[in-house]
């Protein structure tokens, strides 16, 4: 399915995260990134390089405010870090008592009273007194409510949090041009700004909602027709521009909502194309993260193509050069000005969303990063870049932006004269070194990216330029340090990456290998390429065909009256089961127990590998499995891959973890002539009940650890989903678990009754309802003879709060993926959201447009989000409760299903607190909540009152606010600035307490002893003679 791209232009490809190595090879052959070849031509480079570093230190004042205040609070520092917490949450807190904490909170982290004001710059001195002031304030081991009081008998909490205030304000103040359009285009008017072109950036978050989206696109369109009526005379490339930001046009602007995206928002960006061109304004398309790059360049292509914007050479897009396909992008787009007999802008600029798509990479579980991982490489590659955009001249006009003395004098000594491309600075940086340059190199051109917004506006931003630029190794903030030499500041990227093999991070591991080498993480892929997203739809439908399900006792399918599965979609019919009769349990019993002596005799290591074969096997057949995931559990693309993976992560995770349990006795301390060792093996036949909505991953999850602890499994799976269950095993089987060892036997409760109460059974592991949990727990417990193990996780009211200091982009996203995601059928889902009043009205609007925006239908289109509930009597459940809260609760999202199928839509009501939840509701129903900040305490007793504690979400800016959150409620995961969903094997181990659960958690290190019995050995070994290691003891 390619995106779709005019006829006439060629369409983008490149490999989404190639080999650092080969790479840089082609990057050392680029004129301008290899190695020093022309003698005289790098002196001259040397020469104007470290004419503008001295340039940056002599400057009066310092290097600009904002400049010295990232060398003064470095971000390798703990003030650098508060402070950035600091400037990013105050300005949006509305009430003084939540801003007075998170003051407290971030001014004790650091050690600002200590701080030597070395700086002569003003900015710095001032703000560094003030917090000194403030940090003399707060002392180190006091606690808030002793800080409260103290400051209200000495200064007052007012004066403190006004001087913090605007000591935020004043940084804020140096990054953006102007709060409004008009106040940015008169500043950029005057004195010496006059010298530059301006780049204007409408500031802001990306859109949650439809209104988001409609806001950005009228602020978009109102500064292009400002910037028109102030543009002067200048013919292009000299006039003024504006850079949009596609996420801000489109509340779904996603690689999975392509086709919707190509529909809204190419028609948008169109219209605001044609205003700057009627203007011959410079109309700038900005990067962001990598997953959306091919999305883009069909958007900007689109655009392009259109026959109003012919004849224009205004418009353009950015380019980052830490992303791999940097230099293919730069080829592609210098073909479509080819092909369209057209020159277009290019901004080449380093990037700074890095350690977003370090961690995004690694999330997701994909072959390589799809961006550079060393600093020396990005800039090996802005330098390849910058060649290949030089010599695509004059079908690509280059704007190269970059704070980099080198990077500067190495562009100017190659392009030669100063015609057919410019230097880009940041507001509020770069002063220093392009007033140098303009002064030695005449005619040279440089542009300001000028941002414009409230500082509301600011935060995002403010935090991705100290990010890309306070740190230490950056050029930044190594040209403002006297003490490093300027010959540092003059080695070449070539020199600094050395040979290929080096242009990797050796401490940062490839995304699969971030375990060691002990587990490798389960492959994903990357739904942002289009060729990778394509394969996996093409193996799930070259996968799909009838599907089948019958109890297998030692790998003999048994015979019996089978019924339809039906799918969840549609009704149609998946496939066919065979459930288990009363006798077929208890004979999946009896032949467990004659095999599980011989299984719990085989060696440790073997039982391992044979789950790590399985989880091979996984993923080998995963689009046999997510056609299954998808037709019979009504699993969206996204939710199926997941748990592909999970279910692969447990069969490594308990392998790796069975060797270290499992392996060896452990020998114990005691005294001389005796001899402790500990062993685990297993408890004899294990019964493993799984739920319907992790049919493939808790189900797999359940059999390996019981398999691996030496135990002969009888699984049965939920009765709407024994077909993924019957492939998984299969698949284990057919990976070398003996089929004595695991026994499946499809059917009802009833045959989990029967299983239960069979006398042979030593453990019993079900996920499930509390309701149901509780009938087992008392079925194990009338047994006669030995008393057996039950490991339960069962369900949670699951609440997030969030008070004034959140985010509320951050919060919309978590809450709507918490929520609504696999339809809410997560024991892990969001159920309650408080909000702190302060913020609600905003928090909730916000969460309720970006619930709107979720496209409900066939999970098997990839652009659904919310697919169907497992069943009719779900559906029932779930209308029955909306229908009490539309009389109850004040509505805030009232969606309709589609006609067919198990469809209910994403709904949000406002209740009282958790008071009004009796029970769980499990499905895409969300209540919301006000609390008083002053009021906390009251909402954790209510939350704690429920007696669930599975999952429990926290957006808060203030540590001392989570620390006191977690100390209250003993939930069994807990959130913090992150949606509540999706707990990695090994790293987020799942599980709860109270009515949700008995622990120990899944994927954790305490599970699989659960499934064992211990038995120490001891040995009197001076029996026959005495302590020969005790007697032979040297001197």
């Amino acid at each position: 399915m390619p995106l779709p791209v005019p006829p006439a232009l060629p369409a983008f490809a490149a490999p989404y995260a190639a080999d650092d190595a080969a790479l840089v090879r082609g990057f050392l052959g680029n004129p301008l990134a290899g190695p020093r070849r022309d003698a005289a031509a790098e002196a001259r480079v040397d020469a104007l390089a470290r004419d503008l570093v001295e340039a940056i230190r002599a400057a009066e004042g310092g290097l600009g405010g904002v400049e010295d205040m990232l060398r003064e609070y470095s971000l390798s520092t703990r003030e650098g870090l508060a402070l950035m917490v600091l400037a990013e949450a105050l300005l949006r807190v509305p009430d003084a008592a939540t801003a007075d904490r998170l003051i407290e909170d971030k001014l004790g982290q650091g050690d600002f009273a200590h701080h030597a004001t070395r700086s002569g710059a003003l900015l710095v001195n001032a703000s560094a007194w003030a917090l000194g002031l403030s940090a003399r304030i707060i002392q180190p081991g006091e606690t808030p409510e002793g800080v409260l009081a103290s400051l209200a008998r000495r200064i007052g909490l007012p004066a403190l949090r006004t001087a913090a205030r605007q000591a935020m304000r004043v940084m804020g103040g140096h990054f953006v041009l102007g709060e409004t359009i008009t106040a940015a285009l008169r500043r950029a008017g005057t004195g010496e700004a006059r010298h530059y072109r301006y780049s204007f950036d409408m500031l802001g978050e990306g859109a949650r909602t439809a209104a988001d989206a409609e806001a950005y696109r009228a602020a978009y369109a109102g500064a292009i027709a400002a910037i028109g009526r102030a543009a002067g005379n200048a013919p292009l490339p000299g006039r003024p521009g504006i850079s949009v930001k596609l996420s801000a046009l489109h509340p779904r602007y996603e690689p999975l909502s392509r086709a919707r995206v190509m529909d809204e928002l190419v028609p948008v960006l169109l219209d605001l194309a044609r205003a700057a061109r009627a203007h011959d304004l410079v109309f700038t398309v900005d990067a962001e993260e990598a997953d959306r790059l091919e999305l883009s360049l069909a958007v900007f292509a689109a655009v392009l193509a259109d026959p109003s914007l012919a004849g224009w050479d205004g418009y353009g897009l950015a380019v980052q050069a830490y992303q791999k396909r940097c230099l293919p992008v730069i080829d592609h787009v210098a073909d479509l000005a080819r092909g369209l007999g057209r020159r277009l802008m290019v901004r080449l600029v380093k990037g700074a969303y890095w350690d977003t798509e370090v961690k995004r990479a690694q999330e997701r579980g994909l072959a390589d990063y799809p961006v550079f991982t060393r600093k020396s490489t990005t800039d090996l590659s802005y330098m390849a870049a910058a060649g290949r955009l030089l010599a695509h001249r004059p079908h690509l006009f280059p704007q190269f932006a970059t704070h980099n003395a080198l990077t500067v004098a190495s562009i100017a000594e190659r392009a030669g004269t100063p015609e057919g491309y410019e230097f880009q600075r940041l507001h509020g940086m770069g002063e220093a070194l392009y007033e140098r340059l303009l002064a030695r190199r005449p005619g040279t051109a440089c542009r300001v990216y000028a941002p414009v917004g409230g500082h509301r506006d600011l935060l995002a931003y403010l935090v991705r330029r100290l990010l890309e630029n306070g740190a230490n190794s950056s050029f930044v903030s190594l040209a403002a340090d006297p003490s490093v030499p300027v010959e540092t500041l003059l080695r070449r990227p070539a020199e600094s990456v050395g040979a290929p093999e080096r242009a990797r991070h050796p401490r940062l591991p490839l995304p699969r290998e971030i375990h060691g080498p002990g587990r490798r993480v389960a492959a994903g892929i990357e739904f942002g390429a289009v060729a990778e997203l394509d394969a996996l739809l093409a193996a799930a439908r070259a996968a799909a065909g009838p599907a089948r399900a019958a109890p297998l006792l030692d790998g003999a399918e048994q015979a019996g009256l089978a019924r339809d599965v039906r799918s969840p979609i549609d009704g149609r019919v998946v496939g066919r089961v065979v459930e288990a009769a009363p006798e077929t349990a208890d004979a999946a019993v009896a032949a467990a127990a004659r095999a599980v002596r011989a299984w719990d005799a085989t060696a440790a290591a073997e039982r391992a590998a044979a789950l790590e074969r399985a989880a091979d096997l996984i993923e080998a057949r995963r689009g046999r499995l997510i056609h299954l995931l998808q037709a019979e559990a009504g699993k969206t693309i996204e939710d199926a891959l997941s748990e592909v993976r999970e279910a692969v992560d447990f069969c490594r995770y308990y392998a790796l973890e069975g060797r270290r349990l499992f392996a060896e006795p452990r020998a114990l301390t005691g005294p001389a002539g005796e001899s402790n060792r500990l062993a685990l093996r297993g408890r004899g036949v294990f019964v493993a009940i799984s739920p319907w909505n992790f049919p493939l991953a808790i189900f797999t999850g359940q059999v390996a650890a019981g398999l691996m602890a030496g135990n002969a499994v009888v699984a049965k799976p939920a009765e709407q989903t024994p077909l993924v269950a019957a492939e998984a095993v299969r698949l284990l089987h057919q990976a070398g678990i003996p089929t004595g060892a695991l026994q499946l036997v499809p059917g009802d409760g009833a045959v989990g009754a029967r299983l239960v109460a069979d006398a042979r059974v030593g453990g019993v592991v079900f996920t499930g309802s509390t309701e149901v949990a509780r009938g087992i727990n008392r079925a194990l417990a009338a047994k006669d003879g030995p008393i057996v193990p039950l490991i339960a996780e069962t369900g949670g009211i699951n609440a997030m709060l969030v008070d004034a200091t959140a985010l509320p982009e951050q919060v919309a996203d978590d809450v709507v993926a918490s929520a609504f995601r696999s339809a809410g059928q997560r024991c892990s889902a969001l159920r309650l959201l408080l909000v702190q009043a302060d913020v609600a009205d905003r928090v909730i609007a916000m969460v309720a447009g970006a619930a709107r925006e979720l496209r409900l239908g066939d999970p098997r289109d990839p652009a659904t989000q919310v697919g169907p509930v497992i069943d009719a009597e779900a559906k029932r459940r779930l209308d029955a409760h909306a229908a009490r809260m539309r009389v109850r609760a004040r509505i805030h999202l009232d969606g309709r299903p589609p006609a067919g199928g198990h469809f209910v839509a994403p709904q949000i009501y406002e209740v009282a607190g958790p008071a009004d939840l009796a029970e769980e509701v499990f499905g895409p129903i969300l209540h919301v909540a006000r609390y008083d900040a002053s009021n906390l305490d009251r909402v954790l007793e209510a939350i704690a009152a429920t007696g669930y504690g599975l999952t429990l979400g926290i957006h808060s800016r203030i540590d001392a606010t989570v620390a006191r959150v977690v100390e209250r409620l003993p939930h069994g995961n807990v959130y913090v600035n992150r949606n509540m969903i999706g707990a990695v094997v090994g790293v987020q181990p799942f599980g709860g307490c109270g009515l949700s659960g008995t622990g120990p958690k899944a994927g954790g290190p305490h599970y699989l002893p659960r499934f064992a019995a211990e038995q120490t050995v001891t040995i009197n070994t001076a029996a026959s003679g005495g302590d020969a290691a005790l007697i032979g003891l040297d001197e």
